[in-house]
């Protein structure tokens, strides 16, 4: 293994994820392409697919997400997957680098995050970017992100 490639969350409105990740997260869009044909029904084992992907990296650069969105065949939410304790790949963190003006920003197009901002408590784990505090929040499909901030401790305790 190399590294991570990108993640893929598939959307049910393109335009409304584009103006939560580009418009208030900050990624870029990179590019676009309309993926259909014997080829991508090979890839995911479903028939006569059409979707639209786009491309987007953080401010930060890779890995890059993909944004796909079905025309056909139309998929469907599951609610149990927007829970944390749900088995399987419940959430993905995004590094930022100041918490509260991105929850203002977040709370600003009416998203409130799931729990309260927290810091992990240096006993238990102790990273080496500084101490972390983070928050939950849903994106407009219902995917955990995980906002994280870290801090270097400068008092040297």
């Amino acid at each position: 293994m190399v590294s991570i490639d990108h993640l893929n969350i598939v959307v049910s409105d393109l335009q409304r994820s584009l103006d939560f990740y580009c418009g208030i997260l900050g990624f870029t869009e990179t590019r676009r392409a309309i993926l259909h044909g014997e080829w991508i029904d090979k890839v995911v084992g479903l028939r006569g697919v059409k979707a639209e992907v786009v491309y987007i990296l953080a401010p930060g650069g890779e890995p890059r997400i993909e944004l796909l969105s079905y025309q056909h065949p139309a998929g469907e939410k599951l609610h149990q997957t927007s829970i944390p304790n749900t088995h399987g790949l419940r959430h993905f963190a995004l590094r930022v680098d100041n918490l509260e003006a991105i929850l203002k920003k977040i709370r600003g197009a009416g998203i409130s995050p799931l729990g309260q901002v927290v810091t992990v408590p240096s006993g238990i784990v102790k990273h080496d970017a500084g101490e972390k505090s983070l928050v939950y929040l849903l994106d407009p499909d219902g995917v955990i992100l995980e906002l994280a901030e870290y801090k270097l401790d400068m008092t040297g305790s």
